[in-house]
């Protein structure tokens, strides 16, 4: 059995560099974030209806990839992300995204803390709203009733700690 593993949080966590790295760790694959390759792809401005578009491809991705993965697949970003973006951005939220998000779960989902410093990526829009951004996420984590951990720390301190966490989230279950 695949256990799935969603690394979620605001912009600049850190959530792409860690899902690299617990997959090295665990000897298994990891799904990068979508997004990024869609937003480069489309040459122009995004608008709220590539979110449908980034969410099915989001999905697609991981079950191409949980095909290939041994005991975990970590997954860079997944819809709570995109849902929140859409709310952000425009307001509301899709709701193709909504029933996908309401169907599709992970074992566990690490939020990644906001205490690593800010960089600059075009592709993020937010630097200033990071603690808003994290509580938005904390929130929809706890009102799903979702199994999740908060990511801290920097460099291998912040790897070995969420090693620590998941092998005794996983073990405890």
């Amino acid at each position: 059995m695949i256990r799935k593993i969603a690394i979620t949080g605001p912009e600049s966590t850190g959530k792409s560099v860690l899902s690299e790295q617990l997959a090295k760790h665990y000897h298994t694959c990891w799904v990068p974030e979508y997004a990024r390759e869609y937003l480069r792809q489309i040459n122009r401005p995004y608008e709220e209806k590539d979110l449908v578009d980034i969410a099915k491809g989001q999905l697609k991705s991981e079950g191409n990839k949980q095909e290939m993965a041994s005991d975990y697949l970590f997954c860079d970003t997944e819809l709570i992300v995109i849902k929140i973006w859409s709310e952000v951005k425009y307001g509301r939220c899709h709701p193709w995204i909504s029933e996908a998000l309401a169907s599709h779960a992970y074992d566990l989902y690490l939020l990644c803390d906001i205490d690593l410093p800010w960089q600059f990526d075009p592709l993020r829009e937010h630097p200033n709203d990071r603690k808003f951004l994290f509580n938005l996420y904390f929130n929809e984590l706890k009102n799903r009733n979702l199994p999740f951990l908060i990511v801290k720390g920097i460099g291998d301190d912040r790897l070995n700690s969420v090693v620590e966490k998941i092998d005794t989230f996983i073990f405890a279950k």
